[in-house]
């Protein structure tokens, strides 16, 4: 075990497509790590696979806390306040992270159980429109932003409170972990997270739907002349119509600033192609350079919901605890940078 890597165990709860692959990652490395699926099916597969794996969620719990385990929260927001019951129940010292794709409506959660100090919550930009522990792979996080929040050591700084040790070894170990399946590590605050991800993740979602639908209200042979603009806009819509409820109504209040923004502006091209002299000139251009922005700040990755590849990034080397680090998160933030601790 590398001095870089996490220093205990890590326990995942739900081991779907994300906490599957996290899964799969860490045992690759050899690392300690096991899971809960709550498939009985999916959990036998795992252990026939080699994993270890449980449908016992109370015993896998107990057993974190003998422990002293990372947990890792991998179930869909609805499930969130169940779990966090049973770890509080079963888990009472363990620290916490995440997986979830929204943070302010877990946030609410974990504040409602006074658990602020042992949660850093993470949020992986890599997917697929696949669920399920038998879609999940070995490698599906290399480049990935992973958003890593800290808006406890926040708080605290700003009543000039010390950051309890105990928050700064869980966000110590999830950034390690986010190494070590080779994603980078992005700090960013819950709120801003929620209101980025509306618009690049889950926006895109909504789009991609509506594409779809008027793509097919066009007939046979609209369906017969796709071609690749319309099946790259659409690809998402492919995703399990369950996960993209889930993950688009958590995010209800951010994603409707966006769908809003987005209206407008085609109700502008609208207007301009209906004009005597259509156009749709002022909103090329301005798609255009926004592209160019975004391309000279990151690159797709094939095959992801989220595609973002951020190796061109600003890097801090953070030393968790020392001065002024929580003002270098915040200006890390700011930036769209990376973190590595040392």
């Amino acid at each position: 075990m590398s001095s870089q890597d996490v220093q205990r165990p890590i326990c995942i709860v739900g081991l779907g497509l994300i906490g599957g692959s996290l899964l799969r990652d860490l045992a690759t490395r050899e690392h300690p790590v096991y899971g809960y699926n709550h498939s009985t099916s999916g959990a036998r597969t795992a252990i026939k696979e080699g994993y270890d794996v449980s449908d016992d969620l109370t015993g896998v719990l107990q057993r974190a806390e003998q422990d002293t385990a990372l947990l890792v929260i991998a179930v869909p927001m609805h499930a969130v306040s169940d779990v966090l019951d049973a770890i509080c129940e079963h888990a009472p010292s363990c620290g916490i992270t995440d997986v979830v794709s929204v943070k302010s409506a877990v946030y609410d959660e974990i504040c409602a159980r006074g658990l602020q100090s042992r949660y850093v919550g993470g949020h992986p930009m890599a997917g697929t429109t696949k669920a399920g522990w038998k879609n999940s792979q070995k490698d599906l996080f290399i480049r990935s932003a992973w958003a890593i929040t800290y808006d406890y050591a926040a708080q605290k700084e700003e009543a000039g409170e010390k950051v309890d040790q105990q928050w700064i070894d869980t966000f110590t170990d999830v950034v390690r972990m986010t190494g070590m399946v080779r994603a980078e590590a992005v700090p960013v605050r819950v709120d801003n997270h929620d209101a980025a991800v509306a618009r690049v993740s889950h926006l895109p979602q909504i789009l991609a739907e509506v594409l779809a639908v008027v793509g097919d209200h066009g007939g046979i042979l609209a369906q017969s002349l796709t071609a690749g603009p319309f099946k790259d806009g659409t690809r998402v819509a492919g995703t399990t119509p369950k996960v993209v409820k889930q993950m688009c109504e958590s995010n209800a209040a951010a994603l409707v600033g966006a769908l809003d923004e987005t209206l407008d502006l085609l109700q502008e091209a609208r207007d301009s192609l209906d004009s005597a002299e259509p156009t749709i000139g002022d909103l090329a251009e301005t798609g255009h350079r926004a592209r160019t922005r975004i391309d000279a700040r990151s690159g797709a990755r094939k095959d992801s919901v989220s595609p973002i590849k951020i190796s061109s990034r600003p890097v801090l080397r953070l030393h968790p605890g020392g001065h002024g680090w929580v003002a270098q998160l915040k200006q890390t933030e700011s930036i769209g940078g990376r973190i590595e601790i040392f």
